[in-house]
């Protein structure tokens, strides 16, 4: 079984994987899994009225969100995919606990090939924070991420960032810039 095999078995059985992303490590698992959810709260002591962001292998995986959007603003989520782009989209789709306190939940198709590979293969939309303590900065590295994640989550995925300098944008699909990416 090869790595991104065994991270998606690991997602499906409830577990909590580290794997790299565009700029930054991120923290997974299954969004629907209650327990798996509460762990990633408490290893990062996020609060989680915060929310928890979603990354896809496609934009197929969004389409629930995507078809409440009007087709301008739909299109322009679209062709910012895959990239380094979250959006704050219609949350009417996914749990509460995903949301946080928020009617939105935020979403992204990565430009990340692994990231990508690694949700399609769990077949759907995996929960995706940065991974780093609540009040740290993310892990940029994956010596870094086993050094200090290995004995809390299931999984350590080898791989490497896409380059980018740090997390991505969060935009809003009513125009405004929740957060500019890093450069």
């Amino acid at each position: 079984m090869n790595d991104i095999d065994s991270a998606a078995a690991c997602l499906r059985s409830g577990g909590v994987i580290a794997h790299a992303t565009e700029g930054v490590w991120g923290l997974a698992c299954d969004p629907h899994n209650d327990e798996a959810i509460e762990r990633i709260l408490s290893i990062k002591g996020r609060e989680s009225a915060k929310g928890l962001l979603l990354i896809a292998g496609t934009t197929a995986d969004f389409d629930a969100a995507l078809q409440e959007l009007v087709p301008k603003v739909r299109a322009q989520v679209m062709a910012s995919w895959p990239g380094h782009v979250t959006w704050l989209l219609p949350g009417d789709a996914y749990p509460q606990r995903i949301k946080g306190q928020h009617r939105t939940v935020a979403c992204r198709v990565p430009d990340h090939a692994q990231a990508r590979e690694i949700a399609a293969a769990f077949g759907g939309p995996i929960v995706s924070t940065s991974l780093n303590r609540a009040g740290e900065s993310p892990v940029q590295d994956y010596e870094q991420a086993r050094a200090q994640f290995l004995e809390l989550v299931d999984m350590v995925v080898p791989g490497q960032t896409a380059g980018y300098a740090g997390a991505s944008a969060i935009l809003d699909v009513n125009g405004s810039v929740i957060r500019e990416a890093s450069k």
